[in-house]
């Protein structure tokens, strides 16, 4: 009998999500509104602060795409996005007509070179393309570089939207991620580092802004007691029952982001001292990851896949860093700035099972199939 799979990154329920889920069930509101929904994005604003007003939708990327319609992205625009990222920080700039314009990462936090972004800035400006908005990511939870980031766009009066889907419980300067920029998105599907099963919330700064957000998710309907619309909505509004699992979620959100931090430790542990193999950490003391996933950069290529097929022997599984958008076929006509940093990033990173719920067998297990591999049993 084969062992059991050890994921990557799968759920870990806390205990109260089904008081919350029988609540919806019982009260009959399994509709994509009702009281756990309000209480979910009351939940989040709380923990956020920073005055936020946070709307619960569907998925991260329906987050995404709403923050892109209010920030006025149409068709024929150009939006700058991070290259090292996955796809759902990419596609919603389609959705909306637009071209995505992808900017190399700088080695530190593995996210958006400030000093690529402005060489993108100056080049589509010359070419008559100022962008409309830059899409900045903190990747596997890591704060991206907030201050010179910011200070980039603000010196082009382009405004960020900012992706904190992997980075509920980071903090840059002890201000949490999700709150730096006007709008934010965040996400909270299966994998991450709490879940609703699927879904997400953009992060806005006032509750006019929030109310636009709604109206936009609920197919925009107009206040009337007929159906009329006088704009084009979409159905990205959160579920009562999903945002029900989310509430029981959030109790459990501080001991989750601890545990996740607990096994980046591990394996900071197990790789001390091996020549040619660095964690993603964070550069100084400003930045607080909450380590969604550990993400490992080995010596090579070759050393990363026999280090990834060797745990897959053992039912194991990792996986490699993101690949870079600007390698994607599905975008091989958008521009690119930068080097090949995140090239680099892709082609020798891989990110190590990080999960909360990860028990000491487990740990057992994972410490064993790289100590074999790294011939130090």
């Amino acid at each position: 009998m084969g062992k059991d799979k050890i994921w990557l990154s799968s759920p870990h329920m806390g205990g109260t999500e089904q008081k919350y889920v029988k609540e919806a069930f019982d009260d009959n509101w399994v509709a994509p509104l009702g009281p756990h929904v309000n209480g979910l994005e009351a939940d989040l604003e709380s923990f956020l602060g920073e005055e936020k007003k946070v709307a619960a939708v569907s998925a991260g990327t329906a987050a995404l795409h709403l923050a892109l319609i209010l920030s006025g992205v149409e068709a024929g625009d150009e939006v700058i996005c991070q290259s090292l990222t996955f796809s759902a920080s990419a596609n919603p700039i389609v959705y909306q007509g637009a071209t995505p314009v992808f900017v190399d990462s700088e080695p530190d936090t593995w996210n958006i070179c400030p000093n690529a972004l402005e060489d993108a800035i100056k080049a589509r400006i010359a070419l008559g393309n100022k962008p409309k908005a830059i899409i900045a990511v903190h990747l596997y939870g890591m704060p991206y570089k907030v201050d010179e980031v910011k200070a980039v766009a603000e010196k082009y009066g382009i405004p960020v939207i900012e992706d904190a889907a992997e980075a509920l419980g980071s903090t840059y300067k002890g201000k949490n991620c999700g709150t730096f920029e006007e709008l934010a998105i965040l996400s909270f599907n299966g994998n991450k580092i709490i879940t609703t099963s699927g879904g997400g919330a953009l992060v806005c700064p006032n509750e006019d802004l929030k109310k636009k957000a709604v109206f936009l998710a609920t197919q925009a309907r107009d206040q009337a007691p007929h159906y009329q619309h006088s704009h084009i909505g979409y159905n990205y509004r959160m579920s009562n029952i999903c945002a029900g699992i989310g509430r029981g979620q959030m109790e459990v959100l501080k001991e989750r982001v601890t545990q996740r931090r607990a096994m980046h430790a591990f394996y900071t542990e197990i790789f001390s001292g091996v020549e040619g193999i660095t964690l993603l950490n964070e550069p100084g003391e400003d930045y607080f990851c909450n380590h969604w996933l550990t993400a490992i950069l080995t010596e090579s290529f070759e050393q990363r896949e026999a280090l990834r097929l060797a745990m897959e022997e053992d039912n194991i599984e990792s996986r490699p860093i993101w690949k870079p958008m600007h390698l994607q076929p599905v975008f091989k006509n958008a521009p690119y700035y930068g080097g090949q940093v995140a090239e680099d990033i892709f082609d020798r990173g891989l990110c190590l099972p990080s999960g909360s719920n990860l028990t000491d067998t487990d740990r057992d297990r994972i410490r064993a199939a790289i100590m074999k591999f790294l011939n130090l049993e």
